[in-house]
C-alpha cells in the first residue's frame, strides 16, 4: 500500500463496521433486564447478564480463527463473513420470541436459551469484525500515534451506536414486569437485521484496495515471547470487563432501584450516557493522538477512572440530578451519585481500547494480524467480569461487585506505566 495515499473509502467502511460492532453488543445488558425478571429467572443479575456472557464467550473461540481469516482471505471477504453471521445471531434472538415462549427447560424458559444461542452467534459476528476493523485502521494509519488516532475515531462511531442502543431499547421496554417478554423489543431486532442485510449488500460492491499483509508463519507461542503483548493480552481482558461491567451493572442497579413506574426507560438513558461520554472522549482522543502519546493517555485514564469507581461505591446515598429520557420527554431526574461517577469512567474508559492496542502491538510487524487475534479471544472479559460483578451482587449488593472494576482498573494502570514497554522476542 502507499503510504502517502490516504485509502478513505477502506477507512470509511471500517468506521460503520465498529459502530455495527457496539450496537450488536450493546444489545445484551438492557435487553437481559427482560430475562431477569421471567419466570424461573426471578430477578437473578446473574442469569440476566448471561446473553451478554454468551456474547462474549464466542471471543474466545473464534479470535484466534479470525485472525487466521484475515491472513488466508483477506479484510473484506472476512468483514462480509461477519456481516452475515450477525444476521442470523439476530435472527435467532428475534425467533427466541416465537419458540419454545411458555415451556421450561432445567426450571428456565426454555426460550431464554433460544435467545443464548442467538447471542452467541452474534459472539462470533462482532469478534470476527474486530478483529478485521482494529488491526486495519492501524495499517491504514501506519502505525504509531497516527494508527491510534484513526482507531478512535472509529471508536467515536463504536460509541455513538452504543449510545443509542441502551436508550432506544429502554424506551421500548419502558416498565419491566414478569410480563415483558423479548418480543417487546422486536422493532430493535428488526433494524439490526436490516442493517446487517443492508450492509453486506453495500460491503460486496463497495471497491475496497487492502493494504499489503507481510506473510507470517508465526504462532501463539511465537507471540508469547513477546512480554508487553501479553501484558496487553491481559489489560485487554480487564478492560473490556470494565468497559461493559461498568454500564451494563449500572442499568441493572438502576432498574431495581430508582423505584419508578419508567425505571428501565431512565436506566437505559443513564447507561446511554456512558456511552455518549465514551464517544466524546474517543472524538477528542482523536485529535490529541497524534501529539498525546498512548502511554500517558492511558496512565491518566485508569488513575482517574479508578478514584472515579472508588468515589462511586460510597456515594450511593447522595442525590444528583441528572438530564434524561423518561419515555415522554426529556426531564430532570434524581438519581444517585453513584450513577453520575460511574458515568463519568465513559470519559476515561474511551481511549483504553485503542491504546492498550497501540502499546502492545508496537515492534510485531508481521506479526500483528495474528496478535489481534490473540486479543479477540481475550475480549471474553467483557462476559467473565460482569458476570463476576453480578454474582457479587446477588450475594452481597451492587456497591461491593464495583471492586471487581477497580482491581481491573490497578492493573491497567501498572501495565501503562511499566508493562507496556516494548521487550523483544
Amino acid at each position: 500500500m502507499n503510504k502517502n495515499k490516504t485509502n478513505w473509502v477502506a477507512i470509511l467502511t471500517m468506521m460503520f463496521l465498529f459502530g455495527m460492532i457496539s450496537f450488536v453488543t450493546n444489545l445484551a445488558a438492557p435487553i437481559g433486564t427482560i430475562w431477569k425478571q421471567a419466570p424461573g429467572i426471578d430477578g437473578s443479575n446473574t442469569l440476566g447478564m448471561m446473553g451478554n456472557m454468551m456474547n462474549f464467550l464466542a471471543y474466545l473461540l473464534m479470535g484466534i480463527p479470525a485472525g487466521k481469516l484475515i491472513t488466508n482471505y483477506g479484510y473484506k471477504k472476512t468483514a462480509l463473513i461477519g456481516v452475515g453471521v450477525g444476521f442470523f445471531g439476530v435472527l435467532i434472538q428475534f425467533l427466541s420470541g416465537k419458540i419454545g415462549v411458555g415451556a421450561t427447560f432445567a426450571g428456565l424458559p426454555a426460550n431464554f436459551f433460544v435467545y443464548l444461542l442467538g447471542a452467541f452467534i452474534c459472539g462470533f459476528s462482532v469478534c470476527i469484525l474486530n478483529t478485521v476493523v482494529n488491526p486495519m485502521l492501524n495499517l491504514l494509519g501506519g502505525g504509531g500515534n497516527r494508527g491510534n488516532q484513526l482507531v478512535q475515531i472509529g471508536g467515536t462511531f463504536n460509541s455513538l451506536m452504543g449510545t443509542l442502543t441502551p436508550m432506544l431499547v429502554g424506551a421500548l421496554i419502558g416498565a419491566v414486569t414478569k410480563e415483558t417478554a423479548i418480543s417487546d423489543v422486536n422493532t430493535v431486532l428488526y433494524i439490526a437485521m436490516a442493517v446487517f442485510a443492508a450492509t453486506y449488500i453495500i460491503l460486496t460492491f463497495v471497491p475496497f484496495v487492502e493494504p499489503q499483509q507481510e506473510k507470517s508463519d508465526a504462532s501463539v507461542k511465537v507471540l508469547l515471547r513477546y512480554k508487553h503483548l501479553v501484558f496487553g493480552v491481559i489489560a485487554i481482558f480487564l478492560y473490556v470487563g470494565v468497559e461493559v461491567g461498568i454500564p451494563g451493572t449500572l442499568n441493572f442497579y438502576l432498574t431495581e432501584n430508582l423505584g419508578a413506574a419508567n425505571a428501565a426507560t431512565i436506566a437505559g438513558f443513564v447507561a446511554g450516557t456512558y456511552w455518549f461520554l465514551m464517544l466524546i472522549g474517543r472524538f477528542v482522543s482523536s485529535f490529541i493522538s497524534g501529539k498525546v502519546s498512548s502511554r500517558v493517555q492511558l496512565t491518566v485514564t485508569s488513575a482517574v477512572a479508578a478514584v472515579f469507581v472508588v468515589g462511586a461505591m460510597f456515594s450511593e446515598n447522595v442525590q444528583v440530578s441528572m438530564p434524561v429520557f423518561t419515555g415522554a420527554g426529556f426531564d430532570m431526574v434524581n438519581v444517585p451519585l453513584t450513577a453520575l461517577l460511574l458515568v463519568l469512567c465513559g470519559l476515561c474508559t474511551s481511549v483504553m481500547w485503542g491504546t492498550i492496542f497501540n502499546l502492545s502491538v508496537e515492534g510485531l510487524g508481521s506479526h500483528s494480524a495474528l496478535a489481534s487475534g490473540l486479543f479477540m479471544t481475550m475480549v471474553v472479559g467483557g462476559g467473565v467480569l460482569p458476570l463476576l460483578q453480578n454474582a457479587i451482587a446477588d450475594a452481597t449488593n451492587f456497591m461491593v461487585s464495583y471492586w471487581v472494576v477497580v482491581a481491573a482498573l490497578i492493573y491497567i494502570l501498572w501495565f501503562a506505566i511499566l508493562g507496556s514497554k516494548v521487550r523483544k522476542a
